[in-house]
């Protein structure tokens, strides 16, 4: 049985695991948890739809599972590794039976990668390595082996423009974003060429760097949304390039998620 996100559902339990390559753990980072549960629900249904089975995980205590990077990125080492440890020890028993960890904001899922290995030793950390996937490389991955099927509605030749997260970029990950939109028949990507949108996480909402994080962004992110169609779609997996995007360029950027989500449910 599905464990959905929507509502109170109850917390799933490891011998649930089946591991067969269906069971995923959606790990629902603080910015989409709380300021945008749009992208959860969405990344949700499509995961649903294909076929794979969906595990509720959460650590001792009432707090949901965290990784740590806002912690992190503002110096609070100690509690960084706190958090990714809470996180890690909740998970550890679904991944070891076949669980994959799935997430939807760069900075956060990509931290399993590279910020919790040099925080903590590799005996907490091993079982992880390989099983924390953007949301992307998990469905572009098994639709090219054949595993699932997304019968996506022919989008008749809207625009799609996309943005990458520098964490997608400095990790190598945006390919699978490109192939997964390039899976929707009829809908024409066209892929920013910029580079960071100037917000860095909150180094842009600070007083003294916003003038910088404007100019970063005006290089040719802005540029390029406000040449965009008012039909086409502004495509920004992270959560502050989609503040950026909206701030600078009065334009909604949406999740990958949100845009398979709506290929799906127009059939």
């Amino acid at each position: 049985m599905a464990q959905t996100l929507a509502g109170k559902p109850r917390l799933a339990r490891p011998e649930e695991v089946r591991g067969d390559g269906r069971d995923i753990v959606l790990f629902g980072d603080t910015f989409n948890r709380y300021f945008e549960r749009e992208n959860l629900e969405a990344a949700e249904r499509v995961l649903l739809k294909a076929g794979y089975r969906l595990h509720r995980v959460q650590p001792e205590g009432r707090r949901p599972m965290c990784c740590g990077r806002t912690y992190l990125s503002s110096g609070q080492t100690d509690d960084a590794r706190a958090e990714a440890l809470r996180s890690l020890d909740a998970l550890r028993p679904f991944v070891e039976k076949g669980a994959r960890v799935v997430g939807l904001e760069p900075s956060c899922i990509l931290s399993f990668r590279d910020e919790m290995l040099a925080l903590l030793p590799a005996e907490r950390t091993g079982f992880i390595a390989g099983k924390a996937l953007m949301f992307e490389e998990l469905l572009a991955a098994d639709l090219k082996e054949g595993r699932i099927t997304l019968p996506f509605a022919d989008q008749k030749g809207r625009v799609a423009h996309l943005h990458g997260h520098c964490h997608q970029k400095a990790f190598a990950v945006m390919g699978p974003v490109e192939t997964i939109l390039r899976a929707i028949p009829g809908l024409e990507l066209r892929v920013i060429e910029s580079s960071c949108c100037g917000m860095s996480g909150a180094f842009g909402y600070a007083v003294e760097n916003i003038e910088v994080s404007k100019k970063m962004a005006e290089l040719s992110l802005l540029p390029a949304v406000r040449k965009a169609g008012p039909d086409d779609i502004i495509v920004a997996d992270g959560t502050s390039c989609r503040h950026q995007i909206h701030d600078g360029a009065g334009r909604e950027a949406i999740h990958v998620a949100r845009v398979l989500e709506a290929a799906l449910a127009a059939l």
